[in-house]
């Protein structure tokens, strides 16, 4: 039996591509179970109420808010890759700790917060430079291509990494599964380590951090689609963590789910994934990628009004995994273009700040989403967090589509020219 082989010019023909998509997949079987286990461990082991499954998220995106400026300076002035390295290796470190403070007897909702702060803080440096050193390895016309075999790479994970997680949770019990997590992370660090890239750093004498800071902010500010991606995510991201918060809750509360099925569950995921990398690409094509963002928003919050509406029963379960399905679906046809349209357009020695300012606008409100839909599922009820999340879905894609930039883009821009942004920095120059 003969497999099919990569067609001439395709990516993953790239060493270096191979390389990194190859650590991409390996993370992407640890998130799985890290996305189950951490939870799990909230909500079975210590009984988190949802207004504590709120602040744990809330605590893990916190640092996006803290640190995301600052570090985007900072990776513009250092090599992005052992960011990288260094990120992978800090998150398995964080995950090992809770088996022992669980075995130690030390294991509490406290410590979940410590853990979920440090998971956010590497996040925001190491995800910052991790998303850099793909337009290192990729030329920025390949950018979407890219992001879309990224999202297949996250597919298989997503497929077979939730059946397995739930079975390891059901056997060891959510604290010991993150062991795996740990060891799965190391092993994305080592394939990372020395891959071959092209960076272009220049050592500018007159380097100031503050100026430095301020003309990222005001590059975002005076590109106007980047400004309104920045806009419209923001709101997506607080729907997102509003209905992440209590779907947990939902799924081993309300209909009753055990670990296992839970993470049986979850596999909708990696078929929302395939779905999306197989089409997400071809509808980018061929109705350019900002009405494929619209698309993308449509569909997520189709997937939470969906579930809002679902009974307590076995149609509740396949309506939850089929949730999952959507969002994943939904999350691919927004990034592949979101993430593709940030980036074509920014010069390369803007990119760290660009998408530190980037993540930080559009998380702004993710963390109230998550106290809002913790508050909401523990005083109103669990569905009222995923209505909200769903309605306020549904009027984003009306605001979003009545927007003529977003509506009217069908390609990907043209990068500014450096001359133009070196004058932003000059606007913020102090004076002499």
């Amino acid at each position: 039996m003969r497999f099919p082989s990569l067609p001439p010019g395709d990516l993953l023909r790239d060493p270096a591509y191979l390389r990194l998509w190859s650590s991409i997949l390996t993370s992407s079987f640890a998130n799985q179970v890290m996305m189950l286990a951490l939870p799990l461990t909230a909500a079975v082991l210590l009984r988190a109420t949802p207004t504590q499954m709120g602040l744990l998220t809330a605590i893990e995106l916190s640092p996006f808010l803290l640190f995301s400026l600052p570090s985007g300076v900072w990776l513009d002035r250092v090599r992005k890759l052992p960011v990288y390295v260094v990120g992978e290796s800090s998150i398995a470190l964080a995950a090992a700790s809770v088996p022992l403070a669980w075995w130690l007897g030390w294991l509490s909702m406290g410590w979940l917060y410590a853990i979920g702060f440090l998971m956010g803080t590497v996040h925001t440096v190491a995800g910052t430079a991790a998303q850099i050193v793909l337009t290192q390895v990729v030329a920025r016309e390949r950018l979407v291509e890219a992001h879309a075999k990224n999202a297949l790479a996250t597919s298989g994970a997503e497929v077979v990494g939730p059946g397995l997680a739930g079975a390891l949770i059901k056997i060891f019990g959510a604290p010991l599964a993150l062991l795996v997590n740990a060891v799965l992370l190391l092993g994305s660090a080592l394939i990372l380590r020395g891959i071959g890239i092209h960076e272009r750093r220049e050592a500018r004498p007159d380097a100031h951090f503050w100026r430095d800071l301020l003309a990222g902010l005001r590059f975002v500010a005076r590109q106007r689609l980047l400004l309104t991606l920045g806009m419209l995510m923001g709101v997506w991201q607080m729907c997102h963590y509003a209905a992440m918060t209590v779907q947990i809750l939902f799924a081993t509360r309300t209909l009753g789910l055990s670990e296992q099925a839970v993470g049986l569950c979850y596999m909708g995921m990696g078929v929302g994934t395939i779905t999306g990398s197989v089409l997400g690409r071809r509808v980018s094509q061929r109705i350019g990628p900002g009405p494929c963002l619209v698309v993308g928003y449509a569909i997520c919050g189709a997937g939470w009004l969906l579930l809002a509406a679902a009974p307590a029963n076995a149609w509740g379960v396949a309506a939850f995994a089929l949730m999952l399905m959507t969002f994943t679906t939904g999350a691919v046809f927004i990034f592949i273009n979101f993430l593709a349209l940030r980036q074509a357009v920014t010069p390369e020695p803007l990119l760290g700040r660009m998408t530190a300012t980037m993540r930080w606008l559009t998380l702004l409100a993710a963390a109230p989403g998550a106290l809002l839909g913790g508050w909401l599922g523990e005083h109103v009820g669990l569905r009222a967090a995923l209505s909200f999340a769903g309605g306020v879905s549904v009027v984003l894609v009306a605001v979003a589509w009545r927007l003529p930039l977003i509506r009217h883009l069908k390609s990907l821009p043209e990068p500014e020219r450096e001359a133009e942004w070196l004058g932003v920095e000059a606007d913020v120059r102090p004076a002499a």
